[in-house]
């Protein structure tokens, strides 16, 4: 599981930051799920690594411009590219007006299958919003000036480790019977004898899990839906001496992604959303916020635009 951020700005772009965007390289297969797309997406798109051909998914976490206004050419331009089995798109339930409305007025005809979930009842009920054989994802809102929502995504427990040296001793030949066996499975070789999967791996392994929080003040429900994750991107749009701005518009500052980080004994925070006011010349700059939030929870960074970041498990801690 590997994240990319396309765009780590707040309100507005940057000469070095973008404004919100992230992909989520899955897996084991090739497969891409975005979460937000402000203005310009698609260009950071072609000025990275990654290919807009493996674009699965998309969450918006809420309605705001810089979290949106990016998405209508995205996905006019995969239209064009006629490269795409179908998107799904996850999101407060006006996304699918501004979605079908934008591109309506503009005469853009899209011609793969878009299909648009609304999230609320999952998020207020704290239900499961997805579910597929790899992965779960989560949702919850947060607070904001509109209604907007954090996403987990969960990576299933993967079988515990294959004893290859005890198939080999028992001359169990390799291929699918491997495999069948490192699932837990019954199997009868060829010659009749028969093994139980479950003498032959170890205890279940947890899979990998991320959280991408924004925008919101702090909450108890960023916290509830961290708990334990290995990766927490969050926002950080204001510097703690800015904290009453940071009330004001229903942001938080770095102190407070911090203090959600070590509430729910993440392993890793990423501080995104960041205000423009602290550019790297001025008297508060992005590293200073990157210091207050360490000086709570040490194991942070602060991400920028283009910076790729393998989601790794997290060290058990009380």
């Amino acid at each position: 599981m590997q994240v990319t951020f396309l765009g780590t700005s707040s309100g507005v772009p940057t000469r070095n930051r973008n404004v919100s965007a992230m992909a989520l390289r899955l897996p084991q297969r090739s497969e891409l799920w975005l979460f937000d797309c402000g203005e310009a997406t698609q260009h950071q798109f072609f000025r990275s690594d990654l290919r807009l051909s493996q674009l699965k998914k998309i969450f918006i976490t809420h309605m705001h411009g810089d979290h949106i206004f990016g998405l209508p050419g995205l996905l006019a331009s995969i239209g064009l590219a006629g490269n795409s089995s179908g998107i799904n798109l996850y999101g407060p339930k006006p996304l699918k007006d501004f979605i079908y409305g934008v591109l309506k007025s503009s005469s853009s005809k899209i011609s793969y299958p878009i299909n648009i979930f609304p999230i609320e009842e999952a998020a207020y009920n704290r239900n499961l919003l997805l579910e597929d054989d790899d992965l779960l994802v989560h949702c919850i809102p947060l607070e904001h000036r509109v209604p907007a929502f954090a996403y987990r995504v969960d990576q299933k427990p993967k079988p515990g480790r294959f004893n290859l040296e005890l198939a080999q001793k028992l001359r169990i030949p390799p291929g699918p019977d491997y495999a069948a066996l490192q699932r837990g499975e019954v199997v009868t070789l060829k010659d009749g004898r028969i093994f139980n999967g479950k003498e032959f791996t170890g205890p279940s392994r947890d899979g990998l899990s991320m959280v991408y929080c924004t925008d919101t003040v702090f909450t108890e429900n960023a916290i509830e839906i961290a708990k334990g994750a290995d990766l927490l991107i969050h926002e950080a749009t204001f510097a703690h001496k800015d904290a009453d701005l940071a009330y004001q518009r229903a942001h938080s500052t770095s102190t407070m992604a911090a203090q959600i980080a070590s509430e729910a004994n993440v392993g890793q925070l990423a501080l995104t959303h960041l205000s423009p006011r602290y550019a790297p010349n001025n008297e508060i700059t992005p590293n200073d916020l990157l210091n207050e939030a360490k000086a709570i929870f040490p194991n942070t960074l602060l991400a920028k635009d283009f910076l790729q970041l393998d989601v790794k498990k997290r060290c058990n801690s009380s």
